[in-house]
């Protein structure tokens, strides 16, 4: 009897020993075949990159992704995936698929650039100071982010001047909603809206106007000393520019009203991407 139970014993460890090397066997063909299907979607991916088949190549990606999401390539698949997408101008599914790489590989070495791109999305709906301002306030928040974190970068080199037309915009609004306000007489909301390009905004070409506003508004307001105050200003300043000649105009009771345009700029760094990945 002894002898017997030995024996069901090692017979039961050779089953159990055949059975795991043969699951073994089977996990690492499934997983081959997984990495295999995964590189395969994700050269189609690049492939239709190249033929500009933008959106296809997005679907491409996340399939990728899919196949093989324990991959290192997964979150790669998840960047080129929204970088598709904001090549086909397509931002919500871009922003959308970048949220969820920031949420599933909060440790990827790849996280400036996703940042960049998150900022790109944003800054791609900029639509001018008469439109909503959230786009230009998450774009700005996603570049100051990179300044901050990855200032050696040429994401952090471009994001500098992307803040800088930002501002210009930002400013844009302040002087429209002034403008707004001395239409409807509101003196106060006005000077304040002109006062904050000053405080907030002076790189920008908007100041020259916020300026002339201040004097604009002081003097009617009877306040001729604050105005002249922002006058001599404007004239230390600029003195040669057309806003000058608007505020002589004002102490000789003729003036009129310039609005500046702006102009945006689309990024190209973004084109970097084939080279990291």
């Amino acid at each position: 009897m002894y002898t017997y139970k030995i024996i069901i014993i090692f017979f039961s460890l050779f089953i159990l020993i055949g059975c795991s090397k043969e699951k073994e066997n089977i996990q690492l063909i499934k997983e081959t075949n997984q990495k295999v299907e995964m590189i395969s979607a994700y050269k189609e991916g690049m492939s239709l990159i190249e033929v500009n088949d933008y959106f296809a190549a997005g679907k491409k990606f996340l399939e990728a992704e899919i196949l093989f999401p324990q991959s290192q390539w997964a979150s790669k698949s998840v960047l080129m995936a929204s970088y598709s997408y904001y090549m086909q101008d397509y931002y919500s599914l871009a922003i959308s698929n970048l949220e969820r790489y920031f949420d599933t590989y909060p440790k990827d070495k790849n996280k400036a650039y996703a940042h960049y791109l998150l900022a790109m999305c944003y800054y791609e709906t900029i639509e001018g100071e008469k439109k909503d301002l959230a786009p230009i306030l998450l774009s700005k928040k996603e570049l100051n982010y990179i300044i901050k974190n990855y200032p050696e970068t040429d994401y952090a080199y471009d994001a500098r001047f992307k803040i800088d037309l930002i501002n210009d915009v930002l400013a844009a609004k302040e002087v429209y909603i002034g403008r707004h306000y001395i239409k409807k007489g509101k003196w106060i909301p006005a000077l304040n809206r002109f006062k904050s390009v000053l405080e907030n905004y002076e790189t920008t070409a908007h100041v020259e106007e916020a300026i002339h506003r201040l004097v604009e508004i002081y003097y009617k307001l009877g306040m001729e000393d604050e105005s002249l105050k922002y006058a001599s200003l404007l004239g230390y300043n600029y003195n040669s520019g057309e806003w000058y000649e608007e505020t002589y105009k004002i102490f000789n009771k003729k003036y009129r009203v310039e609005i500046p345009k702006n102009k945006k700029e689309k990024s190209k760094i973004l084109s970097k991407i084939k080279n990291l990945f």
